[in-house]
């Protein structure tokens, strides 16, 4: 069974740290389970090297600004997972954490937008051994739920009818923060007010473009 070790995002690194997160030399924002490495956007080419593949994929690939890094998964697992930038690590990276500012403890779930549910999620469930969990119909859209590795990263997935694209793509992701009201008075303008979230008992705040990451982020309570 797979595991998401690390998110990796174009951007910069700076626009993070501003949040009040922790973010080394290298990029990486250490949480618990799934981490964040931020890198500087490149121009697209075909260049290769010793580059990382979800670099490249980063680069050249049709999912957007972020990559994900699988542990467990079969060495012939492609590079594009239904258009999603993939790599697969031959050893999962040592576990480390790091305290944050802003309250952050782990990601609860990153989004991929689809025009097709039933396809991307069974190219994620094929590439990861994860398969699908559960799906929740709203009528104008689909949103289905993959959990990779047991007790890990939850991905939902997002099909709307107006998505045209041939493949999916990484849409956004929600981070837990221990105390949502404090983090909102760290960002200030930079994030909407909480409100209540689907999941009973828990709220969320979007982070604005203003602040920008690149793509959207949400706090929200563990």
């Amino acid at each position: 069974m797979a595991r998401v070790e690390t998110l990796v995002i174009s951007g910069d690194p700076d626009r993070w740290r501003s949040l009040g997160l922790t973010v080394t030399d290298d990029g990486l924002i250490p949480l618990y389970g799934t981490s964040l490495r931020i890198v500087a956007p490149t121009p697209r080419d075909d260049a290769a090297g010793d580059e990382p593949q979800a670099r490249r994929a980063l680069r050249n690939g049709p999912g957007g600004v972020i990559a994900w890094e699988l542990s467990g998964t079969a060495a012939d697992t492609p590079d594009l997972v239904d258009g999603l930038p993939t790599t697969t690590l031959e050893q999962p990276p040592r576990p480390v954490f790091a305290d944050h500012d802003l309250g952050a403890v782990g990601l609860d779930h990153l989004v991929v937008l689809t025009g097709d549910l039933d396809r991307t999620s069974t190219a994620i469930a094929a590439a990861t051994g994860c398969e699908l969990k559960r799906i929740r119909d709203l009528g104008s859209m689909r949103q289905g739920f993959h959990r990779i590795g047991g007790g890990g990263l939850i991905v939902e997935i997002v099909e709307r009818p107006e998505v045209e694209d041939d493949d999916a793509s990484f849409w956004g992701v929600v981070i837990n923060v221990d105390d949502l009201d404090a983090a909102c008075e760290l960002l200030g303008d930079d994030i909407g007010a909480p409100k209540d979230a689907v999941q009973p008992g828990r709220r969320i705040a979007t982070v604005r473009d203003e602040a920008g990451l690149g793509l959207p982020v949400a706090l929200m309570t563990p």
